[in-house]
């Protein structure tokens, strides 16, 4: 197995494991949408898991790697508010938990990035 190859489907696992999340334990994600977005909650919770869920099956398969490499390096653009969110929302907790949702946002530079490393690791092989 290329380094490509195994870097692709170690992003597809954090993504399946970060969707089936959404759907074990709802609440928490419930927690981070941004109050602006219409509907409730849970409904966002549930279609970021699915989206998550899809994103993994994308990048598991070599057809669609690229195009979900793409993509899924987009979706972490876009659930940037919703950590935002998380960080604004738990300022007055404990010092571990404060801590651990500021930690968050800059995660999300590198997860870009490896997405975008394993979108250019997949050209030509689509």
């Amino acid at each position: 197995m290329s380094r490509s190859e195994r870097s692709s489907l170690l992003l597809a696992g954090l993504l399946a494991t970060a969707g089936v999340a959404h759907f074990a334990a709802p609440r928490q994600f419930d927690a981070t949408i941004p109050r602006a977005l219409p509907g409730k909650p849970r409904t966002w919770t549930y279609a970021s898991g699915v989206a998550e869920l899809a994103l993994a099956a994308g990048l598991a398969l070599p057809r669609t790697r690229r195009a979900a490499a793409l993509t899924t390096a987009a979706f972490f653009v876009g659930v940037f508010p919703a950590n935002v969110q998380m960080a604004v929302d738990w300022r007055h907790r404990p010092a571990p938990l404060r801590t651990a949702a500021l930690v968050r946002l800059p995660l999300q530079v590198p997860l870009v990035l490896w997405a975008r490393g394993v979108a250019k690791g997949a050209e030509g092989r689509s």
